[in-house]
């Protein structure tokens, strides 16, 4: 089996997220509330979870019986070790994302949870397009730039690629705005989420691009006050580690009512 393309460059992205700052983790600390949320919605006991994630100290004083998993292309996990696993904030860094999922799964005792929060495609739609519109036009070129990211349907599919039972995807946008894009960008740096592609230019990026894309930047997404706004998007995903006792969809056409009939409605045919 072929080994899957290095997207990512894991050295720069560990330089990166050890120059990150706790005051600029805020993408992170709403990834981590928001699988809290769903564990606390479902009615089951864990006693054996584990948390894969670049920022263990966020999750110290979660649970003192969860173990805390660096995030690796090679997940420090057991097979068949946990009833509940959380893969926070760092699949969209992962160059095999369904080998991540597939060894989650292994991991997992049978009805098992997975709770996966990541990066989704809307995330900094705006910083693409103008640092792509600066660069074509004081270089006359393009250089990636921005991690690609999945939409929320390609990533519902990987739970079903990787073998995990009753897969649920939900997206959560998140529009925040600061004083200008040269601000975002010094966010992004203490997230540890610039640029750490494999095939990025290794290069300071000119001054001038830099200040022809904040110009764009504030002429294209200008917020109230003369301030930016800038998009992010968390997608989370759930699903179980199959088990013979969960709900099975049924067979298509073994319905014993009409779908009319439950909503007091008159059916309608529909044309030939």
């Amino acid at each position: 089996m072929s080994s899957p393309p290095q997207i990512t460059d894991r050295a720069a992205l560990l330089r990166h997220r050890s120059r990150a700052t706790d005051a600029a983790l805020f993408l992170h600390e709403n990834a981590r509330d928001e699988a809290q949320d769903r564990v606390m919605m479902v009615n089951k006991r864990f006693t054996a979870p584990a948390v894969i994630t670049p920022f263990r100290r966020l999750w110290q004083s979660w649970r003192t019986d969860a173990r805390l998993i660096a995030d690796t292309p090679t997940l420090d996990l057991v097979e068949n070790s946990h009833d509940l696993i959380v893969h926070s904030l760092c699949l969209h860094w992962a160059d095999d994302p369904v080998g991540q999922l597939i060894q989650c799964r292994r991991a997992l005792k049978a009805d098992g949870l997975l709770i996966v929060t990541t990066l989704g495609g809307k995330t900094l739609g705006e910083l693409r397009a103008a640092l792509a519109e600066a660069e074509v036009e004081v270089s006359g070129g393009l250089s990636p730039r921005v991690m690609p990211m999945a939409d929320i349907r390609d990533l519902g599919g990987l739970m079903q690629r990787a073998g995990f039972a009753l897969p649920v995807a939900d997206s959560l946008p998140l529009t925040v705005t600061y004083e200008s894009a040269l601000h975002l960008m010094r966010d992004l740096r203490a997230m540890g989420e610039t640029n750490a592609l494999q095939g990025r230019i290794r290069e300071m990026t000119k001054r001038s691009v830099l200040l022809r894309a904040a110009e764009i930047y504030a002429a294209s997404f200008e917020a109230e006050e003369g301030r930016v706004y800038a998009s992010f998007e968390t997608i989370t995903l759930t699903g179980w580690a199959p088990d013979a006792n969960q709900p099975k969809p049924l067979r298509p056409g073994s319905a014993s009512h009409r779908l009319s009939e439950a909503l007091g409605t008159t059916e309608t045919p529909l044309k030939d």
